[in-house]
């Protein structure tokens, strides 16, 4: 957790529940997913299918892809990471449920803040009708 204003701890990684972790689930959504780009951002999406109709939704996972191409220095990497996962909790409670959802940043995204991630994303979520109300 990091230091917020006045001491208070702010939450730095998303929910458990939220995070795509396995190399399988990233394989599935690379290979069958939709994919959508702006200029810093893809965003590979995929839609899995409930097992049975009765099952309860699954929450949204994300995965974030950075590679040493966006930089060679780990702290900026991990900087772009950050920055994407609060804007991810930020957008959380609109997202629909039963999506696998990659974002894979571009060599450009160094130039970005925070602000910018923020409306990129959301931009690449309506697209993809990933959102609730779109």
């Amino acid at each position: 957790m990091s230091q917020g204003q006045g001491g208070l701890r702010l939450p730095v990684a998303l929910p458990k529940v939220n995070r795509l972790k396995h190399r399988l689930d990233f394989s599935a959504v690379f290979r069958q997913g939709i994919r959508r780009q702006s200029p810093h951002l893809t965003l590979r999406a995929w839609q899995q299918k409930p097992k049975t109709a009765e099952s309860a939704k699954i929450p949204p996972r994300i995965g974030i892809s950075v590679s040493q191409k966006v930089s060679k220095i780990a702290t900026q990497r991990n900087r772009i990471k950050r920055q994407l996962r609060a804007a991810f909790r930020q957008l959380l409670p609109r997202l629909k449920s039963d999506w696998l959802l990659v974002v894979v940043v571009k060599p450009k995204a160094t130039e970005c803040d925070y602000q910018q991630f923020l409306q990129e994303l959301e931009q690449l979520l309506a697209d993809a009708e990933v959102l609730n109300g779109h």
